[in-house]
Parts: C-alpha cells; structure tokens; sequence
C-alpha cells in the first residue's frame, strides 16, 4: 500500500502563497511513487496580496488562504486543524513566501518568528511518533520552532537568511539546488528549491530528492 503523506499549503502564488512549481512537482512525484495525497491549509486571510505581475502589493484586497491553496490542490483539501498523526506516514511542506508570511512570520520577523500553532501542532506530533518531514525552499525557515534547538537545515547559502534561522536554535547547513539535507536524528529532510533554483529542472532534482527520501524514511 502507498504511504500517507500530508502536503501543507499557504496559498497560491510564489510571492504570496505556495511556489507553484514547487508544490506541483511534490506532488507529481508522489503521485508517481504511488503514494496517498491530502492537502491541508490554515483557513485564514493571506498576510496580504501580491500582483505577480507586476510584484506589487494589491491594496484592499484579501484572499483565504485555504480557498487560495484549493486551487493547487484541485479542491481536495483539507482545513489544517484536521490533520492528524495517526492518518499519516509523513508530511512534507513546499515553499513559497506563503510559508514565510502565512504559515510564519517569518518574511517580517525573522529571527523571532512564530508559526501557525495548527502546524507546529501537526508536525511536532509527526515528528514524536517518529515519523518523516519534508521542508522545501524558505519553509526550513521554521525549523527551529517546529524542532527545537539543533535541529539541522538547509536554505541553499544565503548568509542572512541562514544567521536568522540559527538565531532560532537550528543548525544551517549549506547545499545545492540538486541535493538535500538530511537530519537523521529528527528525521528532517530539507531542499533549496528555489531559493538557488535557476530553472524548474534545477528546482525538480532536489524537491525529487527530497521526496524519495521521505518516503524511504516512512
């Protein structure tokens, strides 16, 4: 039978909510691995509204988050608060600023950011019954509050993006677009994405990557 995996979304849209691409190839390869899918996404307003377009913010206008990440999802989602531990064999979160804005503070907060107490619920459960976690792109950003003190991560190589999440207790490790990190101890496997990504292919090899580990850990 197929493993359970939960993917967790913020939103549609790289500047404002999941990285499309990113969030699309999760999902392939699992698909293609055979394994058993459910989206979640907190059902809540997005921090705010990017015109990806033009990269400017769009005043006055709101979109939920949920509603948002149900696009990506093709409508088979789930509110976050729902997930549970005993339901799945891993759970793996795709990148995007909406990690860093609607999952997290961590896009205005940096060091002292916080994160969505639904999601450090779910993946703190995960991770005490021993189970897998895949964080792809900026949503290693919440390591340190998911996992606590040295727990091990990668971002890519972006000196202030890595000082900032070592601020929070994790340990940074540098790595390439094509390669993930692995931190056997808390069964946390991180990738670049495109946060080092130059193409979709370059993206596609490490959240691949990542993937495949996961489930082998599961």
């Amino acid at each position: 039978m197929g493993k359970r995996v939960a993917v967790v979304l913020s939103g549609c849209g790289v500047y404002d909510g999941s990285e499309i691409y990113e969030s699309v190839i999760t999902l392939l390869r699992l698909d293609q691995a055979g394994a058993k899918v459910q989206c979640f996404a907190p059902d809540i307003s997005q921090l705010h509204v990017i015109n990806h377009a033009t990269g400017d913010v769009v005043e006055g206008e709101t979109r939920n988050v949920l509603v948002e990440s149900a696009r990506l999802a093709r409508g088979n989602i789930k509110e976050l608060g729902e997930a549970a531990e005993a339901d799945f064999d891993a759970v793996i979160l795709p990148g995007g600023f909406g990690a860093a804005k609607n999952l997290s503070d961590f896009a205005l907060k940096g060091a002292h950011v916080s994160v969505n107490p639904s999601l450090v619920a779910f993946i703190q459960a995960m991770h005490k019954a021993g189970k897998p976690v895949g964080l792809i792109c900026i949503a290693p950003a919440m390591t340190g509050v998911l996992f606590g003190a040295g727990a091990v991560c990668t971002i890519g190589n972006d000196q202030g993006t890595a000082a900032a999440i070592e601020a929070t207790g994790a340990i940074h490790q540098n790595c390439a677009v094509d390669e993930v990190c692995i931190d056997q101890a808390n069964k946390l496997v991180t990738t670049p994405a495109y946060m080092l990504a130059g193409s979709l292919s370059e993206a596609a090899n490490g959240i691949n990557k990542l993937v495949d580990t996961v489930l082998a850990m599961a």
